[in-house]
C-alpha cells in the first residue's frame, strides 16, 4: 500500500495526514493518529468501546515477534478486508477509531506523572548535591581527570595497546 492509495481510501473520511512510521504509515486527523499501515495491512485504533466490533468481524489485534516473544498491541486492530470495498462503512469505522484515539489521548493527559521506579526524594537530593559539589570543585580549579589517567587505558600498570616494535613498524609503513 502506498501513500496515494491510502489518501484515496480515506478521502471520504475527510482530510487526513499520512506520515512514514516504523516500516509503514500512520494515518492522522487533527494531529491524532487513528490508523497504522504495517506490512500492507491497515490497523485501526480500538478501545473497550470498539473492540467487540472488531472481534465480531473476526479481526485480530496487531502483533509482532521479537527474538524472545510475540508482542500484541491491543490498541490497534486489523481492519476487516470487506471494508476496503465499502467506503461509507469504512468512514464509520474510521470515525470510531479516531474517537478511540481521542479518548486514549485524553486519558493519557489526565494521568499524573510517576517518579522513576526506585527513585526517592532523598536519592534525588543526594544526586543533585553530588553534582553541585563536583561543579564547585571544577570551578575552584580541581581536576576532573580520572585517577591514573596518564597511564595506558587509564589503569596503573596496564600494558600499552601496541608494543614499541608495532609502533615503529606502523610509522615506517606510512
Amino acid at each position: 500500500m502506498d501513500r496515494d492509495y491510502l489518501a484515496d481510501l480515506f478521502e471520504p473520511f475527510g482530510p487526513v495526514t499520512i506520515r512514514r512510521m516504523f516500516s509503514g504509515f500512520g494515518v492522522s486527523a487533527d494531529g491524532i493518529t487513528f490508523a497504522l499501515v504495517l506490512r500492507d495491512t491497515i490497523y485501526l485504533r480500538a478501545d473497550a468501546a470498539t473492540i467487540a466490533r472488531f472481534e465480531s468481524e473476526g479481526s485480530q489485534p496487531f502483533s509482532y515477534t521479537t527474538r524472545q516473544r510475540t508482542v500484541t498491541v491491543a490498541s490497534y486492530w486489523r481492519l476487516p478486508d470487506r471494508l476496503l470495498d465499502e467506503p461509507d462503512e469504512l468512514v464509520e469505522w474510521s470515525r470510531a477509531a479516531l474517537a478511540a484515539a481521542e479518548r486514549a489521548a485524553l486519558a493519557k493527559s489526565r494521568k499524573p506523572r510517576k517518579a522513576k521506579a526506585g527513585t526517592t526524594t532523598s536519592a534525588v537530593r543526594a544526586k543533585t548535591a553530588k553534582g553541585t559539589a563536583k561543579a564547585e570543585h571544577q570551578k575552584a580549579g580541581g581536576s576532573t581527570r580520572p585517577k591514573n589517567a596518564g597511564e595506558p587505558n587509564g589503569k596503573a600498570g596496564a600494558k600499552p595497546r601496541h608494543s614499541p616494535a608495532t609502533a615503529s613498524r606502523r610509522s615506517r609503513a606510512k
